[in-house]
């Protein structure tokens, strides 16, 4: 970055830094500057018939309307803009006309820091705006925002290149104001998640993220190497196996938020590292985790949008519980008129070939079975559907249905075409946790690189004995997805991974959106 060639705006903007310094103004001063009051707040309270109220208030230069002696800036701060009246008289004293001019009107610009003092008034065509009887230059600016430009009532110059918005996620959040409420409303969603399970006296915990065993879930870990012991070690696919052996410790209900990380394909709906919630509560079934479920999701649409309805794309999703339940072997049977039930994996491997679905001769009948449901089921739920009741050789980890043993006890929580909770009663019955353990080993020979792995330590946790229990599991970043509305999971991520930057066309990308007119 050292090395690159600098656009004329940028080696303006250092001429600048170079010109204040030498004026004996510090562009990036170390002392603090004490803000007392924020754009939104300020505006709200304020009144016309009031005392003149001194604040002090500190944020980005968005744009200037210089006008002689008296002028106009925007500034922006941590909760929206706010417009400051600037007068040379009161800035610059006296007859001081040039410093005026070349600390305001020349040096000063657009996406600089500055702090303001003075005091809120309205002005005449009605603006609720910030007298300045001070200036303070807090840190200079020497990139160019790409600021919207309006020509005949249209936007251009915007800042709308979504490789670029990724990659560069601090300036979309300056200049681009609804994707900093995407991510205030994720940290609501957090927010009422967590005070939903601590108002019911579960505890929140942490779990490594590296592990011996990739265990907890079915797919394909990233493994990286621990020097100091020497061994191989695994991010975490699933917090699941930690959170039980805390169930067998005696917690009786324990939750994490946690970041995990599969080593597979990235689409509109995956990110390889994503963040999963998960909890466990003792003497509970999956009967009682989908009321919990649904009640809970209800108060999360409530929290963050003040209502349980939410528009994603073209359909209108409504949390508002209750949600169906629908059998795995129901659903198929509705969508495809094929009973799953009693089906030898030959037969569901031949059904899957007839009607077009890309299935390998590595996939067993749990992986069959869930082909048929994700390519001809899943996206047909939009409003949420708990799919319930799922054949044993889809789910290792779940107590076998009370019943029915060819069945287990689990959920998927479905909602806009898109899994968004799994959940089980959890198996607590050591000998046939290991015999599924066994069986995962097959598919891993067959060439499954997602099967579980054998996980000993777990095995002799659940033999001191797990009470009943039912775990849940809900994707975050989907959650954050539909209760903003957005149409891919890049959008409520801050940092989606991406691959390496080629430094020379970003730069030369960027140059080219970034035009900033200088005033």
């Amino acid at each position: 970055m050292a090395n690159r060639e600098l656009s004329e705006q940028e080696i303006v903007r250092r001429n600048s830094l170079e010109t204040l310094r030498n004026m004996g103004v510090e562009p990036y001063p170390a002392a603090e500057f004490p803000v007392t009051g924020h754009s939104a707040e300020i505006k709200e309270n304020f009144k016309d018939d009031a005392e003149p109220r001194q604040v002090s208030v500190a944020g980005r230069v968005m744009s200037r309307r210089i006008m002689g002696k008296a002028s106009f800036m925007e500034l922006q701060d941590s909760d929206g803009r706010i417009q400051v009246y600037v007068s040379r008289d009161d800035l610059c004293p006296g007859e001081d006309k040039e410093l005026y001019n070349s600390l305001f009107k020349k040096l000063l610009d657009i996406g600089d820091f500055v702090g303001i003092t003075g005091e809120v008034f309205r002005t005449k065509t009605g603006e609720i705006s910030i007298h300045a009887r001070s200036l303070t230059l807090l840190s200079k600016s020497l990139r160019p925002l790409p600021i919207v430009k309006m020509k005949d009532g249209v936007a251009y110059d915007a800042f709308t290149d979504p490789e670029l918005r990724y990659r560069q996620r601090y300036v979309d959040l300056v200049v681009n104001p609804g994707v900093r409420d995407i991510f205030i409303k994720r940290t609501r969603m957090f927010n009422s998640m967590r005070e939903y399970f601590n108002s019911h006296g579960y505890l929140e915990v942490e779990t490594p993220v590296l592990q011996a065993i990739p265990g907890g879930a079915s797919a394909r870990p990233f493994i990286t190497h621990h020097n100091a012991l020497d061994i191989p070690l695994y991010l975490r696919i699933a917090d699941e196996l930690y959170l039980k052996r805390l169930i067998v410790g005696g917690f009786e209900g324990v939750y994490e938020f946690s970041r995990n990380f599969r080593n597979e394909g990235m689409d509109r709906t995956h990110n390889p590292e994503f963040t999963c919630m998960e909890i466990y509560v003792s003497y509970k079934d999956y009967r009682w985790m989908m009321n919990f479920t649904e009640k809970m999701l209800e108060k999360i649409a409530m929290d963050v949008n003040g209502t349980t309805k939410v528009k994603v794309g073209d359909n209108e999703i409504d949390f508002k519980a209750p949600y169906p339940r629908i059998t795995m072997r129901q659903a198929i049977l509705e969508k495809t008129g094929f009973d799953i039930d009693g089906k030898s994996e030959q037969e569901l491997f031949d059904f899957c070939r007839a009607n077009g679905i890309e299935v390998d001769k590595t996939m067993g009948k749990g992986k069959l079975i869930d082909e048929i449901f994700g390519e001809k089921c899943e996206g047909t739920y939009i409003q949420p559907t708990f799919i319930i009741d799922y054949p044993v050789e889809m789910s290792p980890l779940t107590k076998r249905h009370r019943e029915n043993p060819e069945l287990t006890e689990r959920f998927e929580l479905m909602v806009n075409g898109k899994e968004l909770a799994n959940a089980y009663s959890e198996l607590n019955d050591p000998i046939d946790q290991y015999e599924r353990f066994v069986d995962q080993m097959k598919l891993a020979d067959k060439g499954d690189d997602e099967a579980m792995i054998i996980d000993h330590d777990f095995i002799r946790a659940l033999e001191y004995g797990m009470p009943p229990t039912s775990g849940m599991g809900i994707g975050m970043d989907r959650l954050a997805m539909l209760l903003t509305g957005q149409p891919t999971i890049q959008e409520v991520l801050l940092f989606p991974q991406m691959r390496p930057e080629k430094k020379q066309n970003a730069e030369e990308k960027q140059d080219a959106d970034q035009s900033e007119t200088r005033e």
